[in-house]
């Protein structure tokens, strides 16, 4: 995965009026399906199913449990669901300094 600022997902889709969440939403999803991909339960379905209501919260629990398998546990499902899901991009932003760390291997 890519290493990015924290900074990005939280202040970008400010200006961009939300659209980098969702370029970040994608990013994010292919890096974590390619590293996971000897393991075919945790794919993240395509990122279409995240602008249908209703269908983008399954989607999101889907890209948390994704986010749990990359990160080595060090944030869980229901933790990085509750994050984004009721942070936004605060969660976002606390998600991807999540990615870093593990990149880092910290």
């Amino acid at each position: 995965m890519k290493r990015r600022s924290p900074a990005a997902p939280l202040l970008l889709p400010l200006i961009t009026f939300g659209i980098y969440t969702l370029v970040w939403f994608v990013k994010t999803k292919n890096e974590m399906n390619e590293a996971n991909a000897s393991n075919p339960e945790v794919r993240i379905p395509t990122a279409w199913l995240f602008i249908v209501p209703f269908v983008n919260i399954w989607w999101m629990w889907r890209y948390a449990v994704g986010v749990e398998t990359f990160t080595n546990r060090r944030i869980s499902t229901v933790g990085a669901f509750l994050l984004m899901f009721l942070l936004g991009v605060i969660g976002d932003a606390i998600v991807q300094s999540k990615f870093n760390a593990t990149i880092d291997g910290r």
